[in-house]
């Protein structure tokens, strides 16, 4: 017995290494991240895709930028490691019902007196005691302890879920922007070279003399005016380009092609607004989550209650100790412990009602979310109506534009027209554009937020908005400009 007690002593990393292979384990041994969306996006994303290398020489649809973010946005890791934190908190609720095993190796030597030193008798002890002990009942304080953070769990892994979302709209949004962006720029070069086109008909009824000089000067002011107008946006779209790359975890400089895409807008979700702010009440993972804390909140006032109560424990020991002038004992113990709490200057009243009130908050804060989440999916609603209409007509007044914009252009290179109903109409075209093209984003962008607002914005939602499948043509893309 004596050497195994200096194997312990002389040997503690061993021993270390020994305890650390039988009770610690680098996996998930009470299974407690069940409710954790992978940091990979397929299993929310609905593929089996993981976050490989991103091809940047490859034009990217709306589908393929989305999981890129997901991939890399730092505000999934971010939330991703959160839900970890607390899968580790429910694993260590767990562990109170599992026996507890400590093991203490002490050793000591006594020196009678000097003259026993000198002679080399000094009186050493070696001691070894192994404790087990194992909580019986707690009248229910590990229950609720597990159950509040099994429900704190669950609140994670909803608040992670909406963080996707969020990313998700904010990608989705960031896309369609750098789309319009780049339709607004293809829309004021056409105004440019028509500007061009009137600048030089002028200069030429001029120079032949059945033109003012103030005919041409109009015309080469209208000219520089969207020469500059067409400068604006380039730097717009190199600034929504920035953004979008930045949205998906890349530095703004980083360049990118997107696959062309079409600029027809779907039809809506518009279905009955009742229904969907119901369906919002159901599917909304930030209301999933804020349901989960009162819950946890509730858990909580239980587990304030019975950490005021008695505690019934069990406990068995073994003490073996062995000494250079004694001959080695060895005992054992077996017992029943009973601890009763009976003044701690009103702490767990405090406590108590610290978790009563926790409690009323989160059913307040629970409260205040499901009226925002209807204002969310109302004005989501109202604004998708809005936009598909303003579609619609912006599709008519650019036809009207066009038609009229041909009529003055072609009455005044035949000398029947004016400079200025010429310019006029030229003008109205060129706003006519900008606001289709407006129009087309504002339907794009109402529709994936009211999908955001009502909780559906995944996968599948993604695959039905324009921009997500790879074009027919196999168009090459855009790259950002200037890089």
């Amino acid at each position: 017995m004596r050497i195994l007690l200096w194997i312990l002593m002389l040997f503690p990393p061993a021993c270390l290494q020994a305890q650390e292979s039988l009770f610690y384990n680098d996996g998930d041994p009470l299974d407690t991240q069940v409710q954790i969306l992978p940091k990979v996006p397929g299993a929310y994303w609905g593929s089996a895709s993981g976050c490989g290398e991103v091809d940047w020489q490859q034009a990217l649809t709306l589908a393929e930028v989305a999981e890129i973010s997901l991939c890399h946005n730092p505000q999934t890791s971010e939330m991703w490691a959160s839900a970890r934190v607390q899968a580790a908190q429910l694993g260590v609720a767990k562990s109170a019902y599992l026996p507890s095993v400590t093991d203490t190796v002490s050793s000591n030597m006594g020196v009678l007196n000097p003259e026993s030193a000198t002679r080399g008798n000094p009186n050493l002890n070696l001691s070894n005691s192994l404790v087990a002990s194992y909580l019986l009942y707690d009248f229910g304080n590990r229950k609720a302890n597990v159950e509040s953070a099994r429900q704190l769990l669950l609140a994670a892994g909803a608040t992670q879920s909406s963080t996707v979302q969020a990313v998700l709209l904010n990608t989705i949004i960031a896309y369609y922007q750098v789309q319009a962006n780049m339709a607004a720029l293809t829309a004021a070069q056409q105004a440019e070279r028509a500007a061009e086109e009137s600048f030089k008909a002028a200069n030429a009824r001029y120079q032949a003399g059945v033109a003012t000089p103030a005919d041409k000067l109009q015309a080469h002011t209208a000219y520089a005016q969207l020469t500059l107008q067409r400068i604006t946006i380039e730097g717009t779209l190199r600034v929504a380009y920035g953004n979008l790359v930045n949205l998906m975890g890349w530095p703004a400089n980083r360049s990118v092609r997107l696959a062309s895409s079409s600029t027809d807008v779907p039809p809506g979700i518009l279905d009955d607004v009742s229904t969907l702010i119901e369906q919002a009440g159901q599917r909304r993972p930030d209301l999933l989550a804020s349901e989960a804390q009162v819950r946890a909140a509730e858990a909580g006032i239980a587990a304030s209650k019975a950490a005021s109560k008695p505690t019934i424990s069990m406990g068995v020991s073994n003490n073996l100790q062995d000494g250079s002038q004694y001959a080695a004992n060895s005992a054992t113990t077996l017992g029943v412990t009973v601890s009763i709490p009976l003044f701690a200057g009103y702490a767990p009243t405090y406590r108590i009602r610290a978790a009563e009130a926790t409690a009323d908050l989160r059913l307040a804060q629970r409260d205040r979310l499901r009226l925002q989440i209807s204002l969310d999916v109302w004005s989501a609603y109202q604004n998708l109506r809005t936009a598909l209409q303003s579609v619609t007509a912006s599709k008519v007044l650019l036809e009207s534009a066009e038609q009229s914009y041909r009529v003055a252009f072609g009455r005044y290179t035949s000398g029947v027209g004016n400079i200025i109903d010429t310019l006029n109409a030229q003008s109205a075209l060129a706003v006519a554009r900008q606001q289709n093209i407006q129009a087309g984003l504002n339907a794009n962008i109402s529709r994936a937020t009211l999908a955001q607002a009502i909780g559906v914005l995944d996968h599948a939602m993604i695959q039905s908005l324009p921009g997500a499948q790879a074009p027919l043509d196999n168009l090459p893309g855009v790259k950002t400009p200037g890089q």
